[in-house]
């Protein structure tokens, strides 16, 4: 099936755009992230498109469109470099997977000090706040009376 072969080359191809993303994360270069995930958002539909084609050879093949239909086609094979194709594509995946994992967090961290931010700037942190939504100081100074005896 030399769909597998496409697959690993558009997985690979995906997996360089999540590490560019992840590489502008650490940086926080908002500026590109757009670019990438336009570009990002292309490759998942070029995976879309050739897992579904995969899937139809599986049925045509007779087999489920399934783990097990797959484990079943590869058993079917005369040689060998189509189970190592089929699992290095399954090893790219879980590196994929976690790559986006990590963005995710990452993508979390910055989201969360952002909102700290914008909290405090909108007077949402009152903790730390001096000052009201008036504009006007928050502490309050008690006035001592003295006693001159």
């Amino acid at each position: 099936m030399d769909i597998i072969e496409q697959e690993s080359k558009a997985m690979q191809h995906l997996l360089g755009l999540i590490q560019q993303e992840q590489a502008l994360l650490v940086e926080a270069n908002v500026d590109r992230m757009h670019a990438i995930t336009v570009e990002k958002a292309g490759a998942v539909a070029r995976m879309t498109e050739l897992v579904n084609t995969r899937l139809q050879a599986l049925t045509a093949a007779g087999h489920p469109q399934s783990n097990a239909g797959m484990q079943a086609w590869l058993s079917s094979q005369q040689n060998d470099n189509a189970a190592e194709s089929w699992s290095k594509l399954l090893a790219l995946t879980n590196d994929v997977k976690e790559a986006n994992r990590i963005n995710g967090l990452l993508i979390n961290t910055h989201l969360t000090r952002n909102q700290v931010a914008l909290n405090v700037l909108h007077g949402a942190d009152q903790r730390s706040g001096f000052y009201g939504p008036d504009g006007q100081s928050k502490v309050s100074i008690a006035a001592r009376n003295r006693v001159v005896g």
